[in-house]
């Protein structure tokens, strides 16, 4: 599915069911928030913290879908199109990166 697909019927559910999005602070706020609870998942199920129990049953991909949810709402309130500038980072990245990452011998 292309991004702006997604940023389509983010729009949709927000007009629908969401009532209105709410302002770009707070919807800061929250993808600050959902970014917390995917980091608090990889620090404890795979890095070297201790899982709680109460953790035990937390949906990683659950969590990076609310960062997702949040991610598309930004762009759409700030006239963002995620699949053009998507499209550009991925443009930039390989012509920057094409020989950097395939030299690096930490990574063989």
């Amino acid at each position: 599915m292309e991004i702006t697909k997604l940023q389509n019927e983010v729009d949709e559910w927000i007009k629908t069911v969401g009532v209105r999005y709410f302002n770009e602070l707070t919807n800061m706020a929250m993808l600050t928030e959902e970014v917390g609870e995917v980091a608090r998942i990889i620090a404890r199920r795979y890095g070297e913290q201790s899982e709680k129990e109460s953790d035990k049953s937390k949906d990683l991909g659950e969590e990076l879908a609310d960062v997702l949810f949040v991610t598309l709402c930004l762009a759409n309130q700030t006239g963002t199109d995620l699949q053009r500038a998507f499209d550009k980072k991925m443009k930039m990245k390989t012509e920057r990166d094409k020989e950097r990452h395939q030299n690096n011998q930490k990574l063989k």
